[in-house]
């Protein structure tokens, strides 16, 4: 088990309500149309699938998808959409569960690897996306870029949404990159439900150095799924890592380099 927060039936049963705004054609096209076209003629690995909200898009469009999910109550939600044989799902941690064959993709969106709370997790979680990579294959994140700018010396919390209807906030822990993002929303009865969830923010530059670690090639970083240029300003990337065609690549385990020709790790 991960350090990861597991997902119970009442947050499930909420899920597609709260992240409907992410579920519209405008979000999901250009999400699906960049997976599609890396996953080519193979099969797609979603990593932290959840409810199903990208990986059923994806699935209409002609890819096989398989997922992986820590929750088994979202899995049970994806389940009054799609069925197992269509859309088979292991129910384990993204850092360490296999599922059988190879595909030409592997993803994981919305800030999900952000779930994994401690560096070596998320480390890990790039080794286990690199083992189920295809030679050739990518492996794509969508994060956000942790808004750190805003904040004055001595202050450790940021407004990410003020409406109507939500108040959202993270607090940060500088030292370890610890995040906590709160929610605070109104009911349709007028009262207020709050949430909470923690997560380990990761740098761009992190994650490229996590990358290699993993035996992937960075290929393509841009601030978001339409493909508009990542900057200094940006709020967010989708990083495309690619696994190198040759299949004897130098890895890094537990600190030592080793040359494994047999090693889809590599």
């Amino acid at each position: 088990m991960t350090s990861s927060e597991v997902w119970d039936e009442e947050t499930a049963a909420r899920y597609d309500d709260a992240s409907a705004e992410r579920s519209t054609p405008e979000v999901l096209d250009p999400t699906v149309d960049l997976l599609a076209r890396l996953a080519g003629d193979g099969p797609a690995l979603e990593l932290a699938i959840g409810t199903g909200r990208v990986g059923i898009p994806l699935l209409r469009r002609g890819v096989p998808v398989t997922g992986i999910e820590l929750s088994a109550p979202m899995v049970a939600q994806l389940r009054r959409k799609v069925d197992e044989a269509t859309l088979p799902v292991a129910v384990g941690d993204m850092a360490t569960t296999r599922v059988d064959g190879e595909f030409t993709l592997v993803y994981l969106v919305w800030n999900s690897i952000s779930n994994l709370r401690t560096q070596d997790e998320q480390v890990a979680c790039f080794q286990n996306a690199a083992r189920h990579l295809a030679p050739g294959g990518r492996f794509v994140i969508e994060l956000w870029v942790p808004p750190l700018r805003r904040l004055p010396p001595g202050q450790l919390a940021a407004p990410f949404d003020v409406s109507d209807g939500h108040l959202g906030f993270d607090t940060f822990d500088l030292v370890s990159q610890a995040c906590t993002s709160h929610h605070y929303t109104r009911e349709p009865d007028g009262s207020v439900h709050h949430g909470a969830g923690s997560f380990r923010y990761i740098w761009p530059s992190e994650c490229d150095l996590m990358a290699r670690l993993a035996g992937l090639e960075l290929e393509q970083r841009v601030a978001d799924w339409d493909g508009s240029p990542f900057t200094s300003d940006s709020e967010g990337h989708v990083s495309v890592w690619r696994k190198p065609l040759s299949a004897t690549r130098k890895v890094i385990h537990s600190g030592r380099p080793d040359s494994r020709p047999d090693d889809h790790v590599a």
